[in-house]
């Protein structure tokens, strides 16, 4: 039997990623907490105007159209380490200059 995880990551790389990846980006499923699929969306989609509408028109709506294990897809916004120490170093090299 899959786990949750498995199973959203077979239907984000059958039916989300073929799309995301025409417009050069991606999906990555972060976590799933609660019944809810926190997902983020890298390459292309990352920062594009128009996530919003890719996370509620094609990821969301097509996640719930083939599982009933989530309740809802959500876009994971907790900033990562890595952009967090890029910020910090960059700080502290503009207080030198």
């Amino acid at each position: 039997m899959e786990t949750k995880y498995q199973e959203i990551e077979t239907i984000l790389e059958n039916y989300v990623r073929p799309d995301l990846r025409g417009h050069n980006g991606n999906i990555q499923l972060v976590d799933i907490k609660d019944n809810i699929a926190y997902v983020k969306l890298i390459g292309g989609c990352s920062g594009c105007p128009a996530a919003k509408y890719t996370l509620e028109s094609v990821v969301k709506e097509t996640v719930l159209k083939h599982t009933d294990t989530v309740r809802d897809v959500k876009l994971w916004e907790e900033v990562s380490q890595e952009l967090y120490d890029f910020a910090k170093s960059f700080l502290s090299m503009s207080k030198h200059a």
